[in-house]
């Protein structure tokens, strides 16, 4: 009789966590898989040796190595390569008497075929366990991006109760409490195992809104005087914590003598899927100018045509940017060398949205670097790069919309003859973008455009609006409303703003180089915790849903867990868009 097994079953019959549970609390996970390696990631609890095992469809061994642990606070990882593309493979982590299997698949290098991955971003630790992903099927998706915020260093929570994480053990302790066991369930344990994993950031991997590329001394809460902010102690903990818990290879920019690149973290990411698809993935903060200073007043033509012009630089000699030039010249020949070589669809995942969603909150989104916005979005267009869809995360909802542009020059030009940047035609594009929703953010993005729509100068003119569009008298009447019409309303308000500025409505249907129809709900899906689900069809058509729970609370979970835990995503949104 084995005793142990029987203590074993009874602990975790009562709620106990598992030998292997305890021992690897994070799970394990793959990454950065291309078509010929992967890397692959585990925490152990103790020091000592982590192993290793990679298997190929046959069951035999191709992988087989150790790592020495001499910190368990960092996880273990391993950089395999050697592999076959297209194939699938499975991997055992071993640690004394403890051992996880996972898998996952190299694209392909070549062929037509069919394609599924998943995509989400933004997660506090205090909101975990994450019910908001626990319908993501690892086995069934060739990918998965974790499209940054991945913690919040700047928001308070259980591990680390203060308000802002600033020391690498503080950054470290953050990334541990979204990944570990919360209430008897490990959300992304439970599906990353099986999956291949893309990671990027976005500002609350090291505190909200900073530029990477502005002057430290721009911004105090760095507390350095010299030097870009990317190369400030914060921002090196913050990066080193991420990378060290993702399974992503630590690659670095070389040094030849680029004051905003050299030595810095490189997480662009590009991989081919056969013919069928090209994946980019881009940070957009490390190397980002010093943002432009928001409008106050979303009414006031004065400020609204003054933002605009200062993000085209009018005025200035350069032009300001997000992505930092290397990172935009890669992406570009990328892209181009897709469509050079009939790579159908090409997916583009930026942390922040480049669709124009107005001038509330511009500053921190691509719109708030148009110049650089425009000179990528009239490259695709110039080259006829077909098929380009851009995946954001950031906002905490999701919207569908096309992609339109000025050209700096015209907007200058509408300058000189009218004093409004508006009047430069917006030109339509082939491409498009969803944003995906948070996992858990508290609150989703509708819910906090009505409580800062309160605090702003004529702010309630639209929160009036906004109810009398659904015959309500107030914010507790409206939050009754069933999901469904909220989304309705808000999509309709947030319409008024774009028409008013000239750009195109919310979704795909009024774009006639883009064939779409919505199948299932709506374009939006804002006021929810979710993901979204990309799939290639067999006859190539793309089909992207999104998934989403009601929205919790701290306070929620603790006071009815149950309850929340019970919550099933459910498709809120489900597009279907035929190839050009």
């Amino acid at each position: 009789m084995n005793l142990r097994k029987i203590v074993l079953g009874i602990g975790l019959a009562s709620g106990m966590v598992s030998t292997t549970q305890a021992q690897f609390p994070n799970g394990i996970s793959s990454g950065d898989t291309t078509q010929n390696s992967t890397v692959l990631w585990a925490r152990t609890t103790r020091a000592g040796a982590v192993h290793f095992t990679v298997k190929d469809a046959a069951n035999q061994v191709v992988v087989e190595r150790t790592v020495a642990v001499t910190d368990p606070k960092a996880p273990a990882k391993l950089a395999v390569t050697n592999l076959l593309a297209g194939q699938s493979y499975s991997y055992q982590v071993a640690d004394f008497n403890a051992k996880l299997i996972g898998s996952f698949k190299t694209p392909a290098a070549a062929g037509v075929t069919v394609l599924s991955f998943g995509v989400t971003g933004d997660w506090r630790g205090e909101l975990a366990p994450y019910p908001a992903v626990k319908n993501v099927n690892g086995k069934s998706l060739n990918f998965f991006v974790k499209l940054g915020d991945t913690i919040y260093a700047d928001y308070p929570s259980p591990a680390v109760p203060v308000a802002q994480a600033k020391t690498l053990a503080e950054y470290r302790l953050k990334h541990n409490e979204v990944y570990s066991r919360h209430l008897g369930r490990n959300s992304f344990a439970r599906f990353q195992d099986n999956v291949s994993i893309f990671s990027t950031i976005d500002d609350h991997e090291v505190i909200n809104d900073f530029s990477g590329g502005a002057l430290a001394s721009t911004d105090p809460r760095f507390g350095e005087t010299t030097g870009l902010i990317n190369e400030t102690g914060l921002y090196k903990n913050g990066l080193q914590a991420f990378i060290e818990y993702n399974a992503i290879a630590d690659k670095r920019y070389g040094n030849d003598g680029d004051v905003l690149t050299d030595g810095r973290p490189d997480l662009y990411r590009a991989q081919r899927y056969g013919s069928t698809a090209a994946f980019y993935m881009l940070d957009a903060r490390s190397f980002r100018d010093e943002e432009l200073p928001g409008v106050i007043d979303i009414f006031n033509p004065i400020q609204i045509g003054g933002f605009i012009a200062n993000s085209f630089d009018i005025g200035k000699s350069t032009t300001r940017t997000m992505l930092g030039k290397k990172q935009l010249e890669r992406l570009k020949a990328d892209l181009l060398a897709a469509q050079q070589d009939n790579i159908l669809w090409k997916f583009v995942a930026v942390p922040e949205p480049i669709q124009n969603l107005g001038v509330f909150g511009a500053s921190d989104r691509f719109e708030g670097y148009a110049s650089e916005r425009s000179e990528l979005l009239q490259f695709i267009d110039d080259n006829s790069i077909k098929n380009v869809v851009f995946i954001a995360a950031d906002i905490h909802g999701t919207i569908i919309n096309d992609l339109t542009y000025q050209r700096r020059s015209d907007v200058l030009q509408a300058i000189l003859a009218t004093g409004n940047p508006l009047a430069a035609p917006q030109i339509k594009t082939s491409a498009f973008e969803i944003s995906t929703g948070s996992v858990a953010f508290d609150a989703p993005f509708g819910d906090s455009i009505i409580e800062l729509l309160g605090q702003i100068p004529n702010g309630d003119k639209l929160l009036a609006q906004l109810f009398a569009a659904v015959g309500v008298a107030d914010v507790a009447q409206f939050n009754q409303l069933p999901m469904a019409i909220k989304n309705a309303a808000f999509q309709e308000l947030i319409n008024t703003q774009l028409n008013a500025l000239g750009y195109t409505p919310i979704g795909l249907q009024d774009n006639s180089r883009i064939t779409a129809r919505v199948t299932k709900g709506s374009n939006v899906a804002l006021f929810s915790y979710g993901w979204s689900r990309v799939d290639i069809l067999k006859n190539q058509e793309l089909k992207i849903t999104t998934y989403g729970i009601s929205p919790y609370t701290a306070k929620d979970m603790a006071d009815h867990g149950d309850e929340i835990l019970s919550r099933t995503p459910v498709i809120l949104s489900q597009i279907v868009v035929k190839p050009q």
